[in-house]
């Protein structure tokens, strides 16, 4: 399984932005993805996941903001961020995991800064 981030960016408070991830080596039907972020010195959250079956799940703090989706034939998870602030500032990262197994996988991380 390989999952490559991609989008993030500089971007003024109020904008959008479009994060991709192109997975590799998985099959949606069987696996839920998702996107996490890391703000410096925080945990990482979860910010949206889309499950094999195709509900999604949204963090309360970018419900209404944010919207995730998956392309099957095109093997990618995009994460459409707008009213974009401050507080969305963070390393960004793909995420997969098997239906019915601990088995995970990271896509390395994309950077997104919200300027005031």
């Amino acid at each position: 399984v390989q999952l490559q981030a991609s989008g993030g960016g500089l971007v003024q408070a109020g904008g959008s932005l479009r994060l991709s991830c192109a997975a590799s080596g998985i099959t949606f039907s069987r696996y839920s993805t998702g996107w996490y972020r890391q703000a410096p010195g925080k945990q990482r959250e979860l910010v949206a996941l889309i499950r094999s079956g195709g509900s999604t799940n949204i963090a309360d703090s970018v419900k209404g903001r944010f919207m995730i989706s998956r392309d099957s034939a095109k093997k990618t998870v995009d994460l459409q961020m707008s009213s974009l602030k401050p507080e969305d500032t963070a390393v960004y990262y793909c995420h997969a995991r098997r239906d019915f197994s601990s088995s995970d996988w990271w896509g390395q991380g994309t950077q997104v800064t919200v300027s005031s």
